[in-house]
């Protein structure tokens, strides 16, 4: 029971802006969850949630990053081994990686939970990334060849 509310909260706080521990007790119930404000209290500190700033202004609950769950060096030497290159035309990033990569590759990109991204496609050794706005690509591939590069130059 623990693990199916300790998904569903995660599910909630990625999908929805909940400022508060008894908005979450109220949408867990809403999902057929019985709990109480103490459960969710010990709920949030197991799970690493942070606050942030929401869309609003408020302060809203989010998953843990990347980095707390200890999959940031992996994500990075995904990044790192499979890298190709990349490139921006408008809203969108292409970047190539080596054949059947593509996939581990854009996991990583989306563990970075760059907020200038909607979301990857993955190919075979192709990841399309939508952006927000297309002035964030050039930035944005700078900073993905820069965690590639770099990744590269500890390993050497």
């Amino acid at each position: 029971m623990k693990n199916a509310r300790h998904e569903m909260i995660l599910e909630l706080v990625r999908t929805q802006d909940i400022e508060t521990q008894d908005e979450l007790v109220a949408k867990l119930e809403e999902c057929g969850f019985s709990t109480t404000q103490a459960t969710v209290c010990r709920d949030i500190r197991q799970l690493e949630l942070r606050k942030i700033p929401g869309k609003d202004g408020r302060n809203v609950y989010a998953p843990p990053a990347a980095d707390v769950r200890g999959l940031k060096e992996k994500y990075l030497r995904i990044l790192s081994d499979a890298f190709v290159s990349v490139e921006s035309a408008g809203n969108l990033m292409v970047v190539r990686t080596l054949s059947g990569m593509a996939m581990a590759v854009a996991a990583a990109i989306d563990s970075f939970d760059w907020r200038n991204t909607l979301g990857c496609i993955a190919g075979d050794d192709t990841v399309f990334i939508a952006l927000k706005n297309s002035e964030d690509g050039p930035d944005l591939c700078g900073k993905l060849r820069k965690l590639a590069d770099n990744k590269r130059v500890n390993k050497e």
